[in-house]
């Protein structure tokens, strides 16, 4: 899958990828033999994580009121949350197809779909998943490098949806559109966070060239080649395709997940609080844990509480929400998976320039710096 950016990265960037490049290529030496045995060991470590955590709310006395409410909730919430998970998953395959706008549509939802479920179980978390998209990569004969470059701009793309979200709702919050406790500090601090990480983003690109000029070390090349991604990343979010939508509805999903999980035991939070308990507490979920059981859980249920939530109830919600978000694409990826395995030495006919015609791409060697007036249309070749 010879999937490439706007063009190729310039010259000194390239070569500071092309080294990671080499290094990716010893650490798959094996992959084709062991992201089967990764998949299959996460899944055991998930069940056995799930049965010792089911384990405690039935014996410890003091998380049974937990395990009561369990047993109350309204099995048609649960439908919905299901519904809302499947969503989600579909908004991250949109993501992953614009981004990787070459690959053949269904490769590239197979692809999303594995990653996901490698994500969810592996303890590495999302490099589990870019691991296995490497492995098709190769397998499939293209550039790793180029594959990487791309994996970056989606991640990036991705955590500007959830940095954007942060600020927007702690704004909201804070002039009391949404309600929350102390709705000022609560709703303005994560909004300046927001804020200065966006505005610190933005001027990576034009810091790390001033670092970076005229110097070959591998800082420099680190630097230049994180600019090269940044910029693209603004292009990408820029210049849309309706699937880039898909990066919104990815993060809004799983946050209406956790929205109607709490529906189904009470009040919750307003939208605003939701948002913010959201992705605060998901900084929990950086430990190296399988399906960050847990981490997550203990996150989630501590940044609910802290936006108005009651314990008990929020406790229920974030284990409801947590088995939804981590079985259903765990359940869909590992079918992804086994199809990829089954198709994996299939040929690759990347999309013709008719077939992504409705986006407009940047001229050849325009990655690092893109253009100031609009540009005759061009061929992508390998794009």
């Amino acid at each position: 899958m010879d999937e490439r950016p706007h063009g190729s990265l310039t010259p000194p960037v390239a070569d500071g990828v092309a080294r990671a490049d080499e290094d990716v290529e010893v650490r798959l030496g094996d992959t084709a033999v062991d992201e089967a045995r990764r998949l299959r060991r996460g899944l055991i470590s998930l069940v056995i994580l799930g049965v010792l955590i089911l384990g405690l709310l039935l014996a410890v006395p003091g998380l049974r009121h937990i395990a009561d409410r369990l047993t109350d909730v309204n099995p048609w919430w649960l439908v919905l949350a299901v519904v809302l998970e499947v969503v989600s998953c579909v908004g991250y395959v949109l993501a992953f197809q614009h981004v990787f706008r070459r690959a053949p549509l269904r490769l590239a939802a197979r692809i999303a779909f594995s990653e996901m479920a490698f994500g969810a179980v592996v303890p590495l978390g999302g490099a589990g998943g870019i691991a296995v998209g490497a492995w098709v990569v190769k397998a499939k004969g293209g550039s790793l490098r180029r594959f990487m470059e791309r994996s970056g701009v989606l991640f990036l793309m991705t955590s500007g949806v959830n940095v954007a979200t942060l600020t927007l709702a702690g704004l909201l919050v804070g002039i009391g559109v949404f309600g929350a406790p102390n709705h000022v500090l609560s709703g303005f601090i994560p909004a300046a966070a927001g804020l200065t990480v966006i505005g610190l983003g933005l001027s990576v690109p034009h810091a790390a060239r001033l670092i970076a000029r005229d110097r070959d070390t591998r800082i420099a090349r680190w630097l230049r080649t994180t600019a090269a991604l940044v910029d693209a990343t603004v292009y990408e979010i820029t210049h849309p395709t309706w699937r880039a939508l898909g990066a919104i509805l990815y993060l809004w999903g799983d946050i209406a997940v956790l929205w109607v999980s709490f529906r189904a035991f009470g009040a919750p939070p307003s939208v605003g609080a939701m948002a913010l308990a959201f992705i605060i507490g998901y900084i929990g979920n950086v430990l190296p844990i399988p399906g960050g059981v847990g981490a997550l859980d203990g996150g989630l249920t501590a940044a609910l509480v802290l936006y108005g939530a009651g314990a008990t109830t929020s406790a229920a919600a974030v284990l409801v929400y947590h088995g939804i978000v981590l079985w259903i694409p765990t359940l869909l990826g590992t079918i992804a998976f086994l199809r990829l395995r089954q198709t994996i030495d299939e040929p690759v006919q990347l999309r013709t320039d008719e077939e992504i015609a409705s986006r407009r791409a940047l001229p050849s060697g325009m990655l690092v710096r893109l253009p100031r007036r609009r540009e005759p249309e061009r061929s992508e070749a390998g794009s």
